[in-house]
C-alpha cells in the first residue's frame, strides 16, 4: 500500500512538472508571437551585421534568446529560433557564442550596408591624414567598441603629435578636436585629459549622444570595458540611466568640458597643417580631428519654438518603452508611419500622426494598408495638411489647414529626413567605399576569445 501511494505521489509530481513546463513553453511562445507581430510594424531590418540561423541545426534551446541584451530580437517559435525584431539587432554576436550547436553565424544585412563606409586603416585613421573615426560611424554599433576606439585614437595621436607639430607652438590650436559626445567622444575626451592633450569636444545635441536618446532601461553595455581615468568597468548589464549617471560622475571628476548643441558644419585644412572647424556657434583650430559620430546623420529639424525640449526625438528605437502617453509623430514617410503604428499599439497611448500634405504618397503598400486600418480606429489619429508651430512642455500647437489647434503632449517624434554622415564625410574629403564588417566582427570575436 505504501509503495502504491509513493508511486502515485511520484506520478503526480511528474505530471505537475510536465504541465508547468508546457505552460511555460506556451507562455514563451505567445510572447514570441506577440514580439513577431510588433516586429511586422517595422520595414527596416538589421542595420549592419546580424545573426543567420540554420534551422536544420537549431535545437530550440533558447540560449540565444536569453543572452541577447537588446530585448526581443530573437524568439523560439515552433521549436526553432527566429529573428522577430531585426531592426533592434546591433550584431554583437553573443547569440552565436551562446548557441551550443553552432547553428548561428554572424552575417551582413545586405551588400549596401557595408558599401557606404569610411575607409580606415588599423589605427582608425581616414584617407585624410590626422582625421580619425571612432564609434558607430566606423562600422560596429557597440558601446564597448566605441569606448575602446575613442581611447585608441587619442593614444595614436599622442604618439604622433610631436611629428605633426614639428616643434611649432601655434596659439589657439588644440591638439585634438573631438566631434561627438557619445561613448566614443567621451572616451576620447577623457583620454585626452589623461594624456594631457589640449582638446575641444563638440556635440550637436546633448551629452551622451545617441545613448541619451535610448528608451528608459535600455541595456547598452554587454561586456567589461575600460574607461579612461576611471579604469575597468566590470558591470555587464547596465541601463541607459546607469551609464549616463556614470558618465556624468566621471564628467565632473575629470573636469571634462563639452560644448553641447554645437553642430560642426565644415572641416578644412589650413596652410600650416592645422584643421579649421566651423560650427553654428564658432570657429576652432586643431592639429587632429576625431569624428565620433553616429551613422544616422544629422536629422532635419522643424525650426519651431520648443523643439529643443528633451521630449523631442528624431528616431524611435523601442516603442514598448513608451506607454500611457500623449504622443505626436511628425512626417509622412515609412519611418513616421511605422513609429506611429508601433506607439499606438502600446498600452494607454494616444498617438497623433501629423503630415503636411493631404495624403501619403511615398510609403510602402503594406504601410499604407496598416495606417488606413489604424486610422479608422483612431490608432493613430492621422491629421493631414498639418504641421507643428510650437512645442510646449505638456502640449503641442498644430496648424491644421490654417487653423491653430492645441493638443496634450508628452513626447514628439520628428521624421523629416536629414543629411546622411556620408555627405558630411565627403565634404571633409574622407574616402568612402566597401568594407567587410562581418570579417571585422569575426576578427574581434576571435581576439576576445584569445584574450579571455
Amino acid at each position: 500500500m505504501d509503495s502504491t501511494l509513493m508511486y502515485v505521489a511520484f506520478a503526480l509530481i511528474l505530471v505537475l512538472s510536465i504541465v508547468r513546463a508546457v505552460r511555460q513553453m506556451h507562455r514563451r511562445e505567445a510572447a514570441a508571437l506577440a514580439a513577431a507581430e510588433r516586429g511586422k510594424l517595422r520595414s527596416d531590418g538589421p542595420r549592419a551585421q546580424h545573426p543567420h540561423i540554420d534551422a536544420t541545426q537549431c535545437i530550440g534551446c533558447g540560449a540565444c534568446v536569453e543572452v541577447c541584451p537588446e530585448g526581443d530580437v530573437l524568439a523560439v517559435i515552433a521549436g526553432k529560433a527566429a529573428i522577430v525584431n531585426a531592426h533592434k539587432c546591433i550584431g554583437h554576436g553573443l547569440c552565436a557564442e551562446a548557441c551550443p550547436v553552432g547553428a548561428i553565424t554572424i552575417v551582413m544585412a545586405s551588400p549596401s550596408v557595408g558599401a557606404d563606409m569610411p575607409q580606415l586603416n588599423p589605427q582608425h585613421e581616414t584617407s585624410v591624414p590626422n582625421v580619425y573615426i571612432a564609434g558607430e560611424l566606423g562600422g560596429l554599433a557597440l558601446i564597448k567598441n566605441a569606448v575602446n576606439e575613442g581611447r585608441d585614437c587619442v593614444d595614436t595621436i599622442a604618439g604622433r603629435l610631436l611629428g605633426i607639430k614639428r616643434g611649432r607652438t601655434v596659439s589657439g590650436v588644440h591638439d585634438v578636436c573631438i566631434v561627438g559626445a557619445g561613448p566614443a567622444g567621451i572616451s576620447a575626451s577623457l583620454r585626452a585629459i589623461e594624456r594631457k592633450l589640449s582638446y575641444i569636444t563638440l556635440e550637436q545635441d546633448e551629452f551622451g549622444g545617441t545613448v541619451a536618446k535610448y528608451p528608459r532601461q535600455k541595456l547598452v553595455l554587454t561586456s567589461p570595458v575600460e574607461f579612461p581615468i576611471h579604469g575597468k568597468f566590470n558591470k555587464l548589464k547596465i541601463s541607459k540611466e546607469e551609464i549616463l549617471r556614470f558618465w556624468q560622475k566621471i564628467h565632473k571628476q575629470a573636469g571634462l568640458t563639452v560644448n553641447t548643441c554645437e553642430k560642426v558644419e565644415t572641416i578644412q585644412k589650413d596652410a600650416d597643417g592645422a584643421f579649421v572647424i566651423e560650427t553654428n556657434k564658432g570657429r576652432y583650430r586643431a592639429w587632429t580631428v576625431i569624428l565620433a559620430l553616429g551613422r544616422r546623420g544629422t536629422p532635419r529639424k522643424l525650426g519651431v519654438p520648443g523643439e529643443e525640449l528633451p521630449k523631442v526625438m528624431y528616431g524611435l528605437i523601442e516603442a514598448e518603452a513608451y506607454t500611457d502617453a500623449h504622443i505626436l509623430v511628425v512626417g509622412g514617410g515609412d519611418s513616421a508611419v511605422e513609429a506611429a503604428l508601433g506607439l499606438a499599439y502600446q498600452r494607454g497611448n494616444t498617438v497623433t500622426l501629423s503630415y503636411r500634405r493631404e495624403e501619403f504618397s511615398r510609403i510602402k503598400e503594406r504601410n499604407a494598408q496598416r495606417i488606413a486600418e489604424g486610422a479608422k480606429r483612431g490608432k493613430p489619429q492621422v491629421v493631414f495638411n498639418s504641421q507643428p508651430v510650437e512645442i510646449l512642455p505638456k502640449a503641442v500647437r498644430l496648424d491644421v489647414a490654417g487653423t491653430t489647434q492645441e493638443i496634450p503632449n508628452d513626447y514628439v517624434w520628428v521624421f523629416a529626413g536629414g543629411m546622411p554622415p556620408s555627405e558630411f564625410l565627403g565634404k571633409v574629403g574622407v574616402q568612402i567605399g566597401p568594407r567587410d564588417l562581418t570579417a571585422e566582427a569575426g576578427a574581434e570575436a576571435k581576439a576576445k576569445r584569445r584574450a579571455g
